[in-house]
């Protein structure tokens, strides 16, 4: 009798994809909300880099001795920053970033020690005019706290970190 009702049990398929289900899908789930949460910070990294490349592309543009003889004063690093940010010159509206801040962005341009020799022992380095070229670097850190569930396992806030450099076009 007893093993008449083993044996049956054994045969017996009904349920199984109920319990399938109830050992895979925590796992699915915690592999999903991975991939999400991967995405997103994969998406909030990218929206940084194309704002520091606009904002460094506009400083090695920017000519404040330009705006000055027209009467207008423009702080070419400042404008930088904004672009950077905001994505417009005026620094309004949403950041590309949600809680992304001009503090979060340092824009040098040509700063001591950014400028190297055009040519050096008759090697051409750059593509210039003038003897030396210099550099205009945007930076830039962002703190992701969008951590979901990876906080569970104890993985604290990302801070996302980021530059890009233009060569330095005016004399």
């Amino acid at each position: 009798m007893l093993s008449h009702i083993l044996s049956r049990f054994r045969r017996d398929q009904r349920g199984t994809a109920l319990v399938e289900m109830a050992l895979i899908a925590p796992l699915m789930l915690l592999l999903s909300a991975g991939v999400f949460e991967f995405g997103n910070l994969i998406h909030k990294k990218l929206l940084m880099e194309a704002g520091l490349d606009d904002g460094a592309r506009f400083a090695a543009r920017c000519n404040s001795a330009l705006y000055t003889s027209a009467g207008l004063t423009i702080d070419c690093a400042d404008v930088a920053a904004n672009i950077a940010v905001f994505g417009n010159a005026a620094g309004t509206g949403n950041p590309r970033v949600a809680g992304w801040a001009k503090s979060n962005v340092t824009i040098t341009i040509a700063a001591s020690g950014s400028c190297h020799d055009a040519v050096v022992a008759g090697v051409t380095l750059y593509r210039s005019t003038t003897s030396q070229v210099c550099i205009v670097r945007a930076a830039g850190t962002y703190a992701y706290a969008g951590v979901g569930m990876l906080s569970l396992l104890g993985i604290s806030p990302i801070t996302l970190t980021d530059f890009h450099e233009e060569r330095f076009t005016r004399f």
